[in-house]
């Protein structure tokens, strides 16, 4: 039988079958020795082969089990290092049409190098990202010119950028329009207030709310495991488990500029075809970089992801005090 995997809790894999029956699988255990170094063998998303056995006992009702044999290519998926085995990599989720990644400008308040490490990573497995700087109702002039700020720095580089409130209803037909038809990925810190736009989109969906720390301003983790939710007004939602620190898989070094879009197109004006864009003379990026055709926000996010360093959280954003 064949089906799509609609959550995963880590022993157990919700697959949903062409008939559209549910079915709780595992995988046996020499499938997981087939060269896979992922914490998650199989992700949400993924197209599967599966068999199903009566003499498993799911403990829910009207729902069989069964075993997954086999997991169908991926077009994409989003990937990230493994919290806990540094050598292991987990899967967000996989074939997704476009990933939405949730942001905040406070409480909580999203580091800009959080950020970029995402959009690298969409951009290393093929996967559109669309930013949302959410509880737009909350900011004051402060939050409101550093989304200024990002909406020219990111759009720039050619992503698309959304401010969103659930309070207000700002900017939610524009996302509704955008997941239209869609399999799309929501990610983000815990508490940017992911679950609460997806039941704002979907008030019938069964997904917890939770609040954000009055100590430490952060948010509390309210999805634990990934699941996919089919969407009213066509296609599939992703909601995914809130993550503190987004770790990247390992990138060539030679790679890693053409991950970021405005290196990318100029990168080839280079006087050298391995310039790594740092201290090479005759180097376009570092030319527009001067220029300030390229922000230097994202280009010392550049340095810290290629020297592997964690990216500070950034102020107020002004170019013109910007560390060069």
């Amino acid at each position: 039988m064949e089906g799509t995997v609609i959550s995963s809790t880590g022993n157990w894999y919700e697959v949903a079958a062409e008939d559209g029956r549910p079915y709780l699988c595992k995988v046996k255990g020499n499938f997981r020795l087939k060269g896979v170094k992922t914490t998650n063998p199989v992700a949400v998303g993924d197209r599967v082969s599966f068999d199903y056995d009566a003499q498993i006992s799911t403990g829910a009702p009207d729902t069989r089990g069964g075993w997954i044999t086999a997991v169908g290519e991926r077009s994409n998926c989003i990937i990230r290092k493994s919290v806990n085995l540094s050598k292991q990599t987990h899967i967000l989720a996989a074939n997704i049409d476009r990933a939405f990644l949730v942001a905040g400008l406070t409480q909580p308040r999203t580091p800009q190098g959080f950020i970029d490490r995402f959009l690298v990573t969409g951009e290393a497995y093929h996967v559109p990202v669309c930013l949302v700087f959410n509880k737009s109702d909350l900011w004051g002039e402060e939050e409101r010119l550093q989304f200024s700020e990002y909406r020219r720095i990111y759009g720039e580089a050619g992503y698309e950028v959304l401010q969103t409130s659930t309070a207000s209803g700002e900017g939610m037909d524009d996302l509704r329009e955008k997941m239209k038809n869609r399999t799309c990925l929501f990610a983000g810190n815990s508490g940017v207030g992911k679950s609460a736009l997806i039941r704002y989109l979907e008030p019938n969906l069964d997904i917890r709310i939770g609040e954000i720390s009055s100590t430490h301003r952060k948010g509390k983790h309210t999805t634990t495991y990934a699941r996919m939710y089919p969407l009213s007004f066509g296609g599939y939602i992703v909601d995914t488990p809130g993550v503190k620190e987004f770790g990247m898989v390992q990138l060539k070094t030679d790679e890693l500029a053409r991950y970021f879009p405005e290196m990318r197109a100029i990168s080839g004006q280079c006087r050298f075809g391995n310039c790594t864009h740092e201290h090479e003379p005759g180097c376009a990026v570092k030319e527009a970089l001067a220029e300030g055709k390229i922000s230097s926000l994202r280009y010392n996010s550049y340095l810290n992801i290629l020297h592997g360093e964690e990216v500070p959280v950034p102020g107020l954003i002004d170019n013109k005090n910007e560390k060069k």
